[in-house]
Protein backbone atom coordinates (compact mmCIF):
# COMPACT_ATOMS: atom_id res chain seq x y z
CA UNK A 1 0.00 0.00 0.00
CA UNK A 2 1.86 3.27 -1.10
CA UNK A 3 2.91 4.93 1.90
CA UNK A 4 0.11 8.24 0.62
CA UNK A 5 -2.50 6.24 1.43
CA UNK A 6 -1.09 4.58 4.45
CA UNK A 7 -0.99 8.15 6.00
CA UNK A 8 -4.75 8.85 5.49
CA UNK A 9 -5.85 6.17 6.46
CA UNK A 10 -3.82 6.40 9.22
CA UNK A 11 -5.19 9.97 10.07
CA UNK A 12 -8.79 9.15 9.29
CA UNK A 13 -8.48 6.02 11.85
CA UNK A 14 -7.16 8.39 14.40
CA UNK A 15 -9.78 10.99 13.78
CA UNK A 16 -12.82 8.32 13.89
CA UNK A 17 -10.73 7.65 17.37
CA UNK A 18 -10.05 10.72 18.75
CA UNK A 19 -12.84 12.91 17.56
CA UNK A 20 -15.48 11.05 16.95
CA UNK A 21 -15.24 8.68 19.68
CA UNK A 22 -16.01 5.63 17.85
CA UNK A 23 -15.06 2.15 19.92
CA UNK A 24 -11.85 0.20 19.47
CA UNK A 25 -14.07 -2.45 17.66
CA UNK A 26 -15.22 0.00 14.97
CA UNK A 27 -11.95 1.38 14.20
CA UNK A 28 -10.61 -1.70 13.86
CA UNK A 29 -13.76 -2.94 12.01
CA UNK A 30 -13.20 0.45 9.07
CA UNK A 31 -9.30 -0.34 8.82
CA UNK A 32 -10.07 -3.57 7.58
CA UNK A 33 -12.89 -2.43 5.32
CA UNK A 34 -10.71 0.42 3.85
CA UNK A 35 -7.53 -1.96 3.37
CA UNK A 36 -9.74 -4.47 1.37
CA UNK A 37 -11.50 -1.94 -0.56
CA UNK A 38 -7.85 0.22 -1.42
CA UNK A 39 -6.40 -3.13 -2.14
CA UNK A 40 -9.45 -4.46 -4.64
CA UNK A 41 -8.89 -0.87 -6.48
CA UNK A 42 -5.32 -1.09 -6.52
CA UNK A 43 -5.36 -4.33 -8.14
CA UNK A 44 -7.98 -2.71 -11.31
CA UNK A 45 -5.38 -0.67 -11.56
CA UNK A 46 -2.49 -2.75 -12.02
CA UNK A 47 -0.53 -0.13 -10.95
CA UNK A 48 0.54 1.97 -7.65
CA UNK A 49 -2.54 3.29 -6.61
CA UNK A 50 -2.37 7.24 -5.03
CA UNK A 51 -5.09 9.03 -6.43
CA UNK A 52 -8.31 9.13 -5.02
CA UNK A 53 -9.74 10.77 -7.67
CA UNK A 54 -9.39 7.65 -9.71
CA UNK A 55 -11.95 5.84 -7.80
CA UNK A 56 -15.31 6.35 -8.97
CA UNK A 57 -19.31 5.21 -8.37
CA UNK A 58 -19.14 1.89 -10.45
CA UNK A 59 -15.39 0.88 -9.25
CA UNK A 60 -17.16 1.37 -5.49
CA UNK A 61 -20.22 -1.11 -6.93
CA UNK A 62 -17.79 -3.33 -8.44
CA UNK A 63 -16.16 -4.22 -4.82
CA UNK A 64 -19.26 -4.68 -3.38
CA UNK A 65 -20.12 -7.59 -6.33
CA UNK A 66 -16.97 -8.58 -5.77
CA UNK A 67 -17.55 -8.99 -2.04
CA UNK A 68 -21.31 -10.74 -2.54
CA UNK A 69 -19.71 -13.46 -4.85
CA UNK A 70 -16.82 -14.06 -1.99
CA UNK A 71 -19.94 -15.30 -0.14
CA UNK A 72 -20.33 -12.08 2.18
CA UNK A 73 -23.78 -11.62 3.81
CA UNK A 74 -25.71 -8.19 2.89
CA UNK A 75 -24.99 -6.79 7.07
CA UNK A 76 -20.89 -7.53 5.72
CA UNK A 77 -21.26 -5.75 2.81
CA UNK A 78 -23.74 -2.54 4.22
CA UNK A 79 -21.08 -2.31 6.56
CA UNK A 80 -18.48 -2.25 3.88
CA UNK A 81 -20.06 0.46 2.35
CA UNK A 82 -20.59 2.60 5.35
CA UNK A 83 -16.72 2.46 5.99
CA UNK A 84 -15.90 3.94 2.62
CA UNK A 85 -18.56 6.54 2.53
CA UNK A 86 -17.39 7.81 5.67
CA UNK A 87 -13.51 7.64 4.16
CA UNK A 88 -15.13 9.63 1.38
CA UNK A 89 -16.46 12.32 3.70
CA UNK A 90 -13.38 12.61 5.38
CA UNK A 91 -11.72 13.28 2.34
CA UNK A 92 -14.02 15.89 1.67
CA UNK A 93 -13.46 17.33 4.63
CA UNK A 94 -9.89 17.56 4.56
CA UNK A 95 -9.95 18.65 1.64
CA UNK A 96 -8.19 16.05 -1.04
CA UNK A 97 -11.76 15.70 -3.06
CA UNK A 98 -14.35 17.77 -3.84
CA UNK A 99 -16.77 15.62 -3.82
CA UNK A 100 -17.80 11.49 -3.13
CA UNK A 101 -17.96 8.94 -5.41
CA UNK A 102 -20.27 6.76 -2.82
CA UNK A 103 -22.52 9.27 -2.33
CA UNK A 104 -25.11 7.87 -4.36
CA UNK A 105 -24.18 3.99 -4.16
CA UNK A 106 -27.27 2.26 -2.24
CA UNK A 107 -26.72 0.46 0.06
CA UNK A 108 -28.24 -3.37 0.32
CA UNK A 109 -31.00 -4.10 2.15
CA UNK A 110 -30.25 -6.19 5.36
CA UNK A 111 -33.27 -7.98 7.07
CA UNK A 112 -33.21 -7.05 10.94
CA UNK A 113 -33.68 -9.98 12.67
CA UNK A 114 -36.41 -10.71 15.71
CA UNK A 115 -33.58 -10.97 18.55
CA UNK A 116 -33.68 -13.35 20.31
CA UNK A 117 -34.93 -12.86 24.53
CA UNK A 118 -35.34 -15.12 27.41
CA UNK A 119 -39.55 -15.31 27.92
CA UNK A 120 -40.52 -13.64 31.41
CA UNK A 121 -41.37 -17.31 33.11
CA UNK A 122 -37.96 -18.27 32.45
CA UNK A 123 -35.89 -15.52 34.25
CA UNK A 124 -36.30 -16.78 37.98
CA UNK A 125 -34.66 -20.36 36.63
CA UNK A 126 -31.99 -18.63 34.58
CA UNK A 127 -31.16 -16.79 37.76
CA UNK A 128 -30.99 -19.98 39.93
CA UNK A 129 -28.69 -21.28 38.07
CA UNK A 130 -24.74 -19.80 39.57
CA UNK A 131 -23.91 -21.20 42.50
CA UNK A 132 -24.04 -18.96 45.13
CA UNK A 133 -21.54 -19.79 47.38
CA UNK A 134 -18.58 -18.99 45.58
CA UNK A 135 -16.79 -16.07 44.63
CA UNK A 136 -17.67 -16.66 41.12
CA UNK A 137 -21.04 -17.63 41.12
CA UNK A 138 -21.87 -14.47 43.17
CA UNK A 139 -20.27 -12.66 40.84
CA UNK A 140 -21.99 -14.04 37.49
CA UNK A 141 -25.10 -13.72 39.54
CA UNK A 142 -24.46 -9.50 40.19
CA UNK A 143 -23.90 -9.74 36.76
CA UNK A 144 -26.79 -11.50 35.15
CA UNK A 145 -29.40 -9.18 37.57
CA UNK A 146 -27.28 -6.16 36.53
CA UNK A 147 -27.69 -7.18 32.64
CA UNK A 148 -31.59 -7.78 32.93
CA UNK A 149 -32.40 -4.74 35.25
CA UNK A 150 -30.33 -2.16 33.14
CA UNK A 151 -30.01 -3.70 29.12
CA UNK A 152 -26.22 -2.40 29.27
CA UNK A 153 -24.12 -3.42 26.53
CA UNK A 154 -21.07 -5.82 27.36
CA UNK A 155 -18.67 -3.18 26.79
CA UNK A 156 -20.28 -1.02 28.96
CA UNK A 157 -20.38 -3.58 31.88
CA UNK A 158 -17.22 -4.63 31.77
CA UNK A 159 -15.92 -0.89 32.12
CA UNK A 160 -17.88 -0.26 35.14
CA UNK A 161 -15.83 0.87 38.55
CA UNK A 162 -17.64 0.51 42.29
CA UNK A 163 -17.82 4.77 41.63
CA UNK A 164 -20.04 4.02 37.96
CA UNK A 165 -23.14 3.15 41.17
CA UNK A 166 -25.04 5.67 42.77
CA UNK A 167 -26.31 2.70 45.77
CA UNK A 168 -28.72 5.27 47.47
CA UNK A 169 -30.64 6.40 44.23
CA UNK A 170 -30.39 2.91 42.53
CA UNK A 171 -28.54 4.02 39.21
CA UNK A 172 -25.61 3.26 37.27
CA UNK A 173 -23.82 5.77 35.03
CA UNK A 174 -22.63 4.12 31.78
CA UNK A 175 -20.62 5.38 28.99
CA UNK A 176 -22.00 3.80 25.53
CA UNK A 177 -21.29 4.03 22.06
CA UNK A 178 -19.54 7.37 21.01
CA UNK A 179 -18.10 8.10 24.70
CA UNK A 180 -22.34 9.36 25.73
CA UNK A 181 -22.97 8.79 29.39
CA UNK A 182 -26.37 7.86 30.39
CA UNK A 183 -27.66 7.01 33.94
CA UNK A 184 -29.86 3.61 34.00
CA UNK A 185 -32.45 3.16 37.08
CA UNK A 186 -32.51 -0.23 38.67
CA UNK A 187 -34.25 -2.26 41.13
CA UNK A 188 -33.56 -4.39 44.34
CA UNK A 189 -32.42 -7.80 42.94
CA UNK A 190 -29.77 -6.31 41.01
CA UNK A 191 -28.18 -3.95 44.27
CA UNK A 192 -28.80 -7.16 46.56
CA UNK A 193 -26.34 -9.29 44.18
CA UNK A 194 -24.32 -6.96 43.92
CA UNK A 195 -23.80 -6.00 47.50
CA UNK A 196 -23.63 -9.99 48.21
CA UNK A 197 -20.77 -9.66 45.11
CA UNK A 198 -18.63 -7.09 46.95
CA UNK A 199 -19.06 -8.30 50.73
CA UNK A 200 -17.55 -11.57 49.45
CA UNK A 201 -14.39 -9.45 47.58
CA UNK A 202 -13.90 -7.24 51.53
CA UNK A 203 -15.31 -4.34 49.73
CA UNK A 204 -18.39 -2.19 49.46
CA UNK A 205 -19.53 1.72 47.95
CA UNK A 206 -16.92 3.44 49.87
CA UNK A 207 -14.55 1.54 48.36
CA UNK A 208 -11.85 2.91 46.21
CA UNK A 209 -13.93 4.32 43.52
CA UNK A 210 -11.98 3.39 40.82
CA UNK A 211 -11.90 -0.10 41.68
CA UNK A 212 -13.88 -2.72 39.04
CA UNK A 213 -16.92 -3.59 39.83
CA UNK A 214 -16.05 -6.77 38.28
CA UNK A 215 -13.58 -8.72 38.40
CA UNK A 216 -11.30 -11.95 37.13
CA UNK A 217 -9.69 -14.59 39.61
CA UNK A 218 -6.50 -12.44 38.97
CA UNK A 219 -8.72 -9.22 41.13
CA UNK A 220 -8.26 -7.47 37.43
CA UNK A 221 -11.01 -6.11 35.24
CA UNK A 222 -12.95 -8.58 33.84
CA UNK A 223 -12.69 -9.49 29.91
CA UNK A 224 -15.44 -9.11 27.79
CA UNK A 225 -14.63 -12.69 26.66
CA UNK A 226 -14.94 -13.90 29.90
CA UNK A 227 -18.39 -12.12 30.60
CA UNK A 228 -19.26 -13.45 27.07
CA UNK A 229 -18.32 -16.99 28.11
CA UNK A 230 -19.72 -16.87 31.26
CA UNK A 231 -23.35 -16.00 30.43
CA UNK A 232 -23.12 -18.35 27.34
CA UNK A 233 -22.97 -21.20 29.43
CA UNK A 234 -25.91 -19.84 31.39
CA UNK A 235 -28.69 -18.49 29.08
CA UNK A 236 -27.81 -21.90 26.47
CA UNK A 237 -29.34 -23.82 30.09
CA UNK A 238 -32.51 -21.37 29.39
CA UNK A 239 -32.78 -20.95 25.64
CA UNK A 240 -32.06 -24.73 24.85
CA UNK A 241 -29.37 -23.64 22.30
CA UNK A 242 -24.94 -22.29 22.91
CA UNK A 243 -26.61 -20.41 19.45
CA UNK A 244 -27.00 -16.57 19.81
CA UNK A 245 -26.35 -17.18 24.07
CA UNK A 246 -24.70 -14.06 24.58
CA UNK A 247 -24.96 -11.78 26.55
CA UNK A 248 -27.08 -9.21 23.81
CA UNK A 249 -30.04 -11.96 25.33
CA UNK A 250 -30.14 -10.29 28.09
CA UNK A 251 -30.62 -6.80 25.95
CA UNK A 252 -32.64 -7.76 24.07
CA UNK A 253 -35.08 -9.41 27.02
CA UNK A 254 -34.38 -6.13 28.95
CA UNK A 255 -36.44 -4.27 25.56
CA UNK A 256 -39.16 -6.62 25.11
CA UNK A 257 -40.30 -7.23 28.57
CA UNK A 258 -40.32 -3.18 29.30
CA UNK A 259 -42.27 -3.27 25.98
CA UNK A 260 -44.35 -5.83 27.29
CA UNK A 261 -45.26 -4.20 30.46
CA UNK A 262 -46.83 -1.40 28.09
CA UNK A 263 -43.14 1.06 28.59
CA UNK A 264 -42.94 3.70 25.83
CA UNK A 265 -40.95 2.89 23.18
CA UNK A 266 -39.23 6.15 23.28
CA UNK A 267 -38.31 6.05 26.96
CA UNK A 268 -37.15 1.84 26.11
CA UNK A 269 -35.04 4.11 23.26
CA UNK A 270 -33.71 6.60 25.86
CA UNK A 271 -32.69 3.41 28.40
CA UNK A 272 -31.13 1.23 25.73
CA UNK A 273 -29.10 4.19 24.81
CA UNK A 274 -30.08 4.22 21.04
CA UNK A 275 -29.23 7.07 18.64
CA UNK A 276 -32.02 6.07 16.35
CA UNK A 277 -35.64 5.04 17.29
CA UNK A 278 -35.32 2.38 14.22
CA UNK A 279 -32.73 0.47 16.11
CA UNK A 280 -35.48 0.42 18.95
CA UNK A 281 -38.15 -0.73 16.92
CA UNK A 282 -36.87 -4.25 16.26
CA UNK A 283 -38.56 -4.87 19.69
CA UNK A 284 -42.38 -4.12 18.04
CA UNK A 285 -41.90 -7.49 15.81
CA UNK A 286 -41.09 -9.79 18.96
CA UNK A 287 -44.80 -9.26 20.23
CA UNK A 288 -47.05 -7.84 17.37
CA UNK A 289 -49.93 -8.94 19.37
CA UNK A 290 -49.11 -6.00 21.98
CA UNK A 291 -48.54 -4.14 19.29
CA UNK A 292 -52.13 -4.64 18.40
CA UNK A 293 -53.22 -4.52 21.80
CA UNK A 294 -52.19 -0.67 22.03
CA UNK A 295 -53.51 0.20 18.82
CA UNK A 296 -56.73 -1.31 19.94
CA UNK A 297 -57.03 0.88 23.41
CA UNK A 298 -55.16 4.20 21.68
CA UNK A 299 -56.38 4.79 18.01
CA UNK A 300 -59.65 6.52 18.10
CA UNK A 301 -61.13 4.46 14.84
CA UNK A 302 -59.42 0.99 15.90
CA UNK A 303 -62.79 -0.30 16.46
Amino acid sequence: MDISIKEVLKDFLIYISKERNFSNHTVSAYDKDLKKFINYIKEMHHESFDDFHLIDRSQIRQFMGFEFESGLSSKTVARRLASIKSFFNYLIQIELITDSPASHVKSPKVEKNIPNFVHNNKINFLMQIPNKNTLIGKRDLAILELFYATGMRLSELVALNIGSVNHNDNLVKVVGKGNKERMIPFGNNAMSALEVYLKERGLSWVSNQNTPLFSAKNNKRISVRTVQTRMKKYLAQVLGTNKGASPHVLRHTFGTHLLDNDADIRSIQELLGHSSISSTQIYTKVNPKKIKEVYGKSHPHAN
